[in-house]
């Protein structure tokens, strides 16, 4: 695929992760995360509470409760439960994934990182990239979101 294309594509599937980070119902942060295997969608998550707990993310001072998923680990573990694989797949994420996550995110087969925007602290890109996963930022704004 040509980049121009492959670039049209990452927009679209990171404005689809924004919009499924919507679906979220912390305060603090929307997290949308998308995972695509040869050009289809296999997997798709956003920051949240385990199934079962009540929505929601903050107690009552307003910080995050610590058993909230974050996107990308529910967008993993959706695949764990299916019959698809991460190996080879791109991850679009709507913001760049903390250490805790990046771990999954190397160990699930995953090869490619596109992200929007960088959380505050980038252990966990850094991490990617000893592992050897590709990362890409495409800014909200260049993304048309």
């Amino acid at each position: 695929m040509s980049q121009k294309k492959q670039l049209r594509y990452d927009k679209a599937y990171l404005r689809m992760a924004l919009e499924w980070g919507k679906l979220s119902h912390c305060k603090r942060k929307q997290v949308g995360a998308i995972i695509v295997k040869d050009r289809m969608i296999i997997s798709d998550g956003y920051n949240g509470t385990p199934t079962g707990f009540e929505n929601y993310c903050e107690d009552d001072e307003g910080y995050t409760k610590w058993y909230v998923l974050h996107a990308e680990a529910n967008a993993i573990l959706k695949v764990a439960s299916s019959t698809q694989s991460c190996k080879g797949a791109t991850l679009y994420i709507t913001l760049s994934p903390c250490k805790e996550c990046s771990k999954l995110i190397h160990q699930s087969g995953i090869t490619r990182v596109v992200y929007s925007r960088g959380y505050r602290d980038d252990s966990g890109l850094r991490f990617l990239e000893k592992a050897g996963v590709q990362i890409e930022l495409i800014e909200e704004e260049e993304a048309n979101v």
